[in-house]
């Protein structure tokens, strides 16, 4: 790297990095460096009147007090923070003073990782800390952290730009309360999860991610190819398909947290890469599925919070079951006064028309109602809802409603007018289903790009026979916002797409 470009400071730290070298002391060493506490559990677990415990802890410098022969420094690991005391002559015990005149009070900048080694006791002015006997130099931090200060309740330099933000997600989490808490709540909500599942013994799997066709949803995808068998890939828009082959192959309950990809908008609900929990159980259908999926948002929900209401966007969700179920139809009809029962292309579209919902040539009645739907009635729906039975047009993979033909057992789970969850009674009539397949090539001629294709192997393997079955997506991003009150789906994902970044030089 050019020395000219780089800041004062980061031609400070570099020359601090050799000077620690010439003193024999490796900036970077390659031993483990043992720990045995953390700055929460040393916290919560400290006693005046307990024996004077040995600790050796490890994290980055956050901050530095030097006071002469005695100095404090805030160190963070991955539990919090904690007050370091470092006095000179518990440092350096003998006539060589040069550890602490030198390395930690000139060398060591607010950034860089150390190990302590000492004991746990409270200061005069009441805080717990520890008590360094020895300090390991463990990383050099070569670029300066920003400092976010706070005064009388006002954050100064604070690292808030949303760009920056997600670009650089690694120092969002070290100089911003409460981004590390997203994240692992994000984590608890899949185990959660996860955990519901196997207790009732489905088998978490893995399918392809790469498919020669984008099957399981109406989605557009994306495309690349394949060197080795010089074909063309898309990557997976949903899973769908493979795990009802296994349901097919015989397995009772099979569920998939996977990485789905379409080549759609972007928006603060929506990201081409987003992570979908899929489940298949033989012998069910979607009122089992309803049970089944407030049940188990009810569990994550005091798993994570230990409480069923969230607070989110002003509101407070109640994921308490059961939860409001109400056709499509009727919630059309509850938010527009229109009963849709029964009308033809033409008329959804002269509806369309007077409701003053956008439409165009390639949507047929399945997008039309979807239109309708999205536009005048979603956003009505706060609390966790189940928006059932749509038109057979929609749901090309879903089973026919058994008291009307015209439409299919599925329900949407809708919470703050988003959907969260969309479930079927599975379709497993292959010649029905082949049926359902050439209707949406049909719309594909006429010019929507997101209907489905024909998966010839997956008919083939529902004519060898798939037991009733009811399946259920989740999107992962969108429940992990509700539960824990982001309003963006960016900030409930480490690393949104973004633009590549225009770097100047290697120090921007």
């Amino acid at each position: 790297m050019n020395p000219s470009e780089l800041s004062e400071q980061e031609i400070f730290r570099r020359k601090s990095m050799e000077q620690l070298r010439e003193m024999g002391i490796e900036p970077y060493p390659a031993a483990a460096y043992v720990t045995n506490a953390w700055s929460k559990e040393i916290k919560e677990s400290f006693k005046d009147d307990a024996p004077r415990r040995p600790i050796s802890v490890a994290g980055r410098i956050m901050s530095r007090r030097i006071m002469g022969k005695a100095s404090f420094m805030e160190l963070q690991d991955s539990q919090g923070r904690i007050q370091i005391y470092i006095s000179r002559d518990d440092l350096c015990p003998g006539e060589d003073k040069e550890l602490y005149n030198t390395v930690f009070k000139k060398l060591l900048d607010i950034g860089d990782y150390v190990g302590i080694e000492g004991y746990v006791f409270r200061t005069q002015m009441g805080e717990i800390s520890v008590h360094a006997a020895s300090l390991t130099v463990l990383a050099k931090s070569l670029r300066p952290l920003p400092i976010v200060k706070m005064k009388d309740g006002t954050v100064y330099d604070g690292f808030n730009d949303p760009e920056q933000r997600y670009r650089q997600r690694y120092v969002d989490l070290l100089v911003n309360d409460g981004i590390k808490d997203i994240f692992i709540k994000r984590t608890r909500i899949f185990n959660s999860m996860r955990s519901y599942f196997n207790e009732r013994g489905y088998l978490e799997v893995d399918t392809p991610v790469l498919q020669n066709i984008p099957g399981g949803a109406a989605a557009r995808p994306f495309v690349t190819h394949h060197n080795a068998l010089d074909i063309d890939f898309y990557l997976r828009i949903a899973n769908e398909l493979y795990l009802k082959r296994l349901i097919v192959g015989g397995f009772e309950g099979v569920y998939e947290f996977s990485r789905n990809f379409r080549n759609e908008g972007m928006d603060r609900t929506h990201n081409p890469e987003f992570t979908v929990m899929e489940i298949y159980v033989a012998y069910k259908d979607y009122h089992w599925m309803m049970d089944f999926t407030e049940q188990m948002l009810e569990k994550i929900a005091l798993d994570v919070h230990g409480d069923t209401k969230v607070p989110y966007a002003g509101k407070e969700i109640d994921f308490k079951a059961p939860y409001k179920r109400i056709s499509m139809t009727d919630a059309i009809k509850e938010n527009t006064g229109v009963d849709i029962t029964g009308m033809n292309e033409g008329q959804l579209r002269e509806t369309c028309r007077k409701l003053g919902v956008e439409q165009d040539a390639t949507m047929g009645k399945g997008k039309l109602i979807d239109a309708i739907f999205g536009d005048k009635c979603e956003g009505a729906y706060i609390q966790p809802t189940f928006i059932t039975d749509y038109p057979v047009e929609m749901s090309p993979l879903t089973k026919k409603h058994r008291n009307n033909p015209e439409l299919t057992e599925r329900f949407e789970l809708m919470i703050c007018g988003k959907e969260v969850a969309n479930a079927y009674s599975e379709l497993n009539d292959p010649v029905d289903q082949r049926i359902r397949f050439e209707d949406q090539l049909r719309l594909s001629e006429k010019g929507d790009d997101e209907a489905m294709f024909i998966d010839q192997d997956f008919l083939r393997a529902l004519e060898y026979g798939m037991p009733p079955t009811s399946g259920m997506g989740i999107g992962m991003d969108r429940l992990t916002m509700f539960l824990t009150g982001q309003e963006s789906i960016q900030e409930v994902l480490f690393f949104p797409q973004m633009r590549p970044e225009k770097i100047v030089n290697a120090s921007k």
